[in-house]
């Protein structure tokens, strides 16, 4: 069985929007990949359709069946992590190798406040 993993520099898990993730990236395969690499992402959840978009990406040049690699991404100005009741905005980085369907990810938070934004309390209506 293939084992992926993502460890961020210093365990940081919460970044500001622009800022640069460092980590490294760590696999052992079952088989010689063609490629791995690296990539960070966004995702919604929730009702509605669920929408995913892939910001940044280092694919690592002549990958082996065991390695571990460095990397560094760029985040973008937005969107912000979002925690509402309907819908949530998931931030992530993974490694992932081909051909294959396994990967490893770490779930990260990406604002202003380093917790994700929350909708205001809706106003309470007279009884």
């Amino acid at each position: 069985m293939s084992t992926l993993t993502v460890e961020l520099e210093g365990g940081k898990l919460a970044f500001r929007p622009g800022e640069e993730l460092r980590g490294r990236a760590s696999w052992t395969l079952d088989a010689d990949p063609e490629s791995v690499e690296v990539r960070v992402f966004w995702r919604t959840e929730g009702k509605g359709t669920q929408d995913t978009e892939i910001v940044d990406t280092v694919v690592f040049q002549s990958p082996g069946r065991q390695d571990k690699r460095d990397f560094k991404l760029r985040l973008p100005d937005g969107p912000y992590s979002f925690a509402g009741k309907l819908i949530a905005i998931l931030w992530s980085a993974e490694v992932v190798a081909e051909p294959g369907s396994e990967a490893g990810r770490q779930d990260i938070v990406v604002s202003p406040t380093g917790k994700p934004i929350e909708p205001p309390a809706l106003p309470e209506t007279p009884k």
